[in-house]
Parts: C-alpha cells; structure tokens; sequence
C-alpha cells in the first residue's frame, strides 16, 4: 500500500503534462551534487564522501572557517587539485552537450539529431591533431589544444551553414546533408595527419583525446566552458516559446510571429559554440545529447521550458557517472570516456530509432 502511494505521488511529480518543476528541479539538484561528493571521492585513492565534503566546504569564503580541518593534507589535494575539477568539468561539459542537443533537435525537428550532426567534431578533432602532432598552433601556449579545436569547431560550422543557406534562409535539408559530407571529409583530414604523425606517443595522445576524456582537466578549463554554457542557456530559455514553436514547422513558427530565418541562425551559432568549446575541453564524447534530451521529455513533456533545465543537469550528471566509470573499470588505467558514452550509446539510439519506425 505505501509502495502504491509513493509510486502515485512520483507519476503526480513527473507528469509530462503538469510536471511539478520545483521539486522535479531541486531533486536533480540534490542528485547532483550528491553525485559531485561521491565521484569525487571515488578512484584508485578513495576519500570518504565526508571528508570531500568537508575539504570542499573548507574552500567556501564564509564557511570554510567553521570547518575543523580532520584530514590528510594528501586527501585536501587529491580532492582539489585532481578530482573536484575533473568532476566539475564533467558536470559542464555533460549540460553543455545536453543542450546542444536540444537546440539540434529544435532546429531539425527530429528527435534522433545529435549535436555533432554538423560536423562540429570532425573540425575540432582536425585541427586539434594538427596541433598535438607537428606543432602548428604552439604559438597559441598552453591552451593551444582547445583553442585548436575551437577553431576547427567554428570553421566546419562556417562552411557547413555557408554551403545550407538557399535564397537567405537555412535549407534544413541541405544543412543535414553538408553537415555529413563535411563531417566525412574532415575525418579523411584526419587521417591523412594521423598516419603521418611523426611519433608514436603523440599519435597515442591524439587518439585518446579524440576518443573523449576528462583526464587533463584543470580549473583554468572550467571558466569558459561554464560561462558559455550559462549564456547559452540563458539565450535559449528566454526564447523557449521560439523553440516550441519551431517543432511545428517553418510556416506555423511564422504564422505567429516567430522570425524562423533569426532563430534558425541562432541555433546554429549557439550549437556550433557550444559543442566547440566542449570539444576544445574534453574531446569527443558521443549520445550524451542524444539520450538527455529525450529522457528529458520522457519525464516533463515537450516544451523546452522545462526541457532545457532538466536535460542539462541529467547530461551532466549522466557524464560524471560515466567518467568515475571509465576511470575506474581498468584502474589504475582508465577508458577514453567517449568509448563508455558510444557503448551505453548506441544500444539506447538504435531503441529510439526503432520505436520511431513504429510510430
């Protein structure tokens, strides 16, 4: 009977017709960072959940000083310095690629795009191994690699909506069919450097770094990705009603009032931005904006409203439990993450696309 009633109160709380938002958001966000202290502390050195929490409160201006210090010195580092910005990364890039793939599905009006349909990583994976390889983009410093592969990122996603526009509007059609045959021809780039890399370890850490990990994380990297991230999805909560009314195509956006030609354009830009300074930080990690945006839906309905907030905290949430896995199923080795992404992936969008056949 209490089985019973809980089960009810949880179909009451995540109705996709009257979702309640307010709980709905403050227990994803306890499970966030719940999951923050756990992987935190998981690894080939485990700290205990109260001890992270303890050092991670420690740094907080206004509490820290209430904090009695009870632990190692070694704990305090392997908890600032090596694990909590690997895991905040994680959190960023798992919300930022959750919300590249709504903006994606918007724009084509298919629930199956994902938000490397562009393209975007096939730029960013070209040019960033251009750099790790034979040095072209030294002169840019210790942040060349994202750089590169932003750089990259941007100019596919240039030429890809240069080659989509038909008599000033985006073709949805050709900007999916560019975006492809972009994609195949930076891969081929791609490979031409790769087999001519000059060594073996530098041809070992630029597939690593394609496959999709977090290892190189550092708190340098954490203050764009998360003020693009933040922007972003400021932009597309603002215009939330734009989004919905895209889904019912071009001319009924247009009959009420929607300028589809701006939206579209805005799409593209804060896809193309989103995913670039995600790749540029962590490589390619495949399905997170595939999967999230559709479990999104699946618990509060279709308007981007609520999709937005939901999709972002469950792709990143999804990406530091995929990452505390990648590193710890081989330890004291660890998995490329986007391989783990691609494995628990794939099986889920060959799912989606069945049931999309039936309907």
């Amino acid at each position: 009977m209490e089985a019973s009633v809980k089960h009810r109160g949880l179909r009451k709380i995540f109705n996709r017709d009257d979702p309640n938002m307010k709980i709905i958001l403050v227990i994803m966000a306890i499970v966030a960072i719940v999951s923050i202290v756990l992987a935190v502390g998981l690894g080939p050195v485990s700290v205990r959940p109260e001890i992270t929490a303890k050092v991670i409160l420690s740094k907080i201006p206004g509490i820290g000083s209430n904090i009695p210090v009870t632990w190692e010195k070694l704990d305090e580092n392997i908890v600032m310095s090596l694990r909590l910005p690997r895991v905040l990364l994680g959190m960023i890039v798992g919300a930022s690629l959750a919300v590249t793939g709504v903006a994606m599905q918007a724009l084509v009006r298919n629930h199956l795009a994902d938000p490397f349909i562009l393209g975007v990583s096939s730029g960013a994976a070209a040019f960033a191994t251009l750099g790790m390889l034979f040095g072209v983009f030294s002169f840019l410093g210790r942040y060349s690699l994202s750089i590169s592969a932003f750089l990259g990122a941007g100019a596919t996603i240039v030429l890809v909506y240069m080659i989509s526009r038909v008599r000033g509007r985006i073709n949805i059609t050709q900007l999916l069919l560019s975006g492809v045959a972009i994609s195949m021809i930076m891969d081929g780039v791609t490979k031409i450097i790769t087999l001519s890399a000059p060594n073996a370890l530098g041809l070992h850490n630029a597939e690593f770094w394609m496959a999709g990990s977090l290892a190189g994380a550092k708190w340098g990297y954490l203050t764009l990705p998360l003020v693009v991230m933040l922007l972003c999805i400021s932009v597309l909560m603002i215009n939330y009603r734009a989004l919905n009314a895209l889904l019912l195509g071009d001319d009924t956006a247009g009959s009420l009032g929607i300028n589809v030609a701006r939206m579209q354009k805005l799409l593209v830009l804060i896809a193309s931005l989103l995913a670039g300074v995600t790749i540029a930080v962590s490589g390619s990690i495949g399905f997170i904006g595939l999967m999230c945006p559709h479990i999104a839906r699946l618990l509060v309905g279709a308007d981007h409203k609520k999709v937005l907030p939901v999709a972002a905290l469950l792709g990143g949430i999804l990406v530091v439990w995929t990452d505390v896995a990648a590193r710890m199923i081989i330890a004291p080795e660890e998995l490329p993450l986007g391989i783990l992404t691609a494995v628990f992936g794939g099986p889920f969008f060959i799912i989606l696309l069945k049931k999309n056949t039936r309907g």
